[in-house]
């Protein structure tokens, strides 16, 4: 049976903290009610129904929430937002510590699957803020939020206790396509450079370089294997773990992969050349949005002019352009390729909330206040 999240209340509470033009963008109210979790497969197809409906990324599509969703929500809560009787948003926390986290557990390991470009799976922006506030309400200790849009934050009626922004960088492959489908065109002279120069240590152009898409189980299981021994070398040479360091990891991509290969959103490219693998891509395609996720490349130590990484998702950029892509998403980060590659981005912001006039939300206070006096303009953490 479905339990309104905050009664009369509650929402009527948050409903003042709602701005003129939220108000303004439907006619009929949004009720939002917690729903019990009786089944994740049962509520993958209600999910997936929505999304048939909804603006979204890759992240917040049930291949991406619902992968090991067991292990994942052990305190799952889930709010449904309603219309008129129409499902219009949906959206998906653990409860961990006393706080609600959108789209994942709160435990540090189980959240090395980074989340981006997360949120309420809604129809409408009236919808997802109708969630995020009632998650606000509903949240105890505090509402964490993951990769999401700066007006996400916004739409919460929180406190911001902490709060980290990075951009996400991206390819327009409409510009792309407008250039040629040249893939190079775009670039600064110093990064046409290097590619070229790349290109040449692999001893081959646009024509000998070879990118191949899984497209079997089979690739799937033997690209896996070959991708994460690549990639964890890497990571080791670094002194760190990488992305598939532990065994919960190796099971989370695979699951994942293995999801999306059914759907035919699994963008896993092989690139090769005369001299062999030049390395792995670990992309999704979700809506005709590439999401470069991760990576395992040949070691490129001692040879000044191999840059496996530029090379392989040039050629992924040119694959994705011909295919009538729109957007090659880098995610987001500051490493030196994104920067030579990309020509846009979008600011996505990792934040904690607590309910206002609560003890954590004064200390937030203070602590931006004191991170403003000093030049800082906010809480970051």
């Amino acid at each position: 049976m479905a339990r309104r999240v905050s009664g009369a209340a509650g929402l009527d509470r948050i409903d003042r903290w709602l701005s003129p033009s939220l108000e303004a963008s439907t006619a009929m109210p949004t009720e939002v009610d917690r729903m019990p979790v009786q089944s994740f497969a049962a509520l993958g197809e209600v999910w997936r129904a929505l999304e048939a409906g909804a603006p979204h990324s890759f992240f917040q599509s049930w291949t991406w929430v619902g992968c090991l969703a067991e292990e994942r929500y052990p305190d799952p809560v889930l709010l449904q937002a309603t219309r008129d009787g129409r499902i219009v948003g949906l959206a998906l926390f653990n409860r961990r510590s006393g706080r609600l986290h959108l789209g994942e557990t709160g435990e540090a390991e189980r959240d090395r699957p980074f989340t981006e470009h997360n949120g309420p799976l809604a129809t409408d922006p009236e919808a997802a803020a109708a969630l995020l506030r009632a998650a606000m309400a509903a949240g105890g200790a505090g509402l964490v939020l993951g990769g999401v849009p700066p007006s996400l934050v916004e739409a919460t009626g929180g406190v911001v206790v902490r709060l980290q922004r990075r951009d996400a960088p991206f390819v327009d492959l409409d510009a792309v396509r407008a250039a040629g489908s040249d893939p190079l065109a775009r670039l600064s002279a110093n990064a046409r450079y290097q590619l070229r120069r790349s290109h040449r240590f692999y001893k081959g152009d646009w024509d000998r370089l070879e990118v191949d898409r899984a497209g079997s189980v089979a690739e799937l299981d033997a690209w896996f294997e070959e991708l994460a021994r690549l990639h964890e070398a890497t990571w080791s040479r670094r002194g760190r773990p990488g992305a598939f360091a532990t065994p919960y990891l190796r099971r989370f991509h695979r699951a994942l992969m293995g999801q999306a290969l059914a759907r035919d959103e699994l963008d896993l490219l092989r690139v090769s050349g005369p001299g062999g693998a030049v390395g792995f891509l670990y992309n999704v395609r979700h809506l005709r949005v590439v999401y470069a996720y991760q990576s395992g490349l040949a070691d490129p130590t001692g040879q000044p002019h191999a840059k496996p990484g530029l090379t392989c998702h040039a050629l992924a950029i040119e694959l994705a352009a011909g295919r009538g892509d729109l957007r090659y998403d880098l995610l987001a980060g500051d490493q030196r390729y994104k920067r030579s590659l990309a020509d846009r981005s979008v600011p996505l912001v990792w934040a904690e909330l607590a309910s206002p006039f609560s003890i954590r939300a004064f200390a937030g206070c203070l602590r931006a206040l004191a991170g403003r006096l000093r030049g800082g303009g906010g809480v970051v953490g």
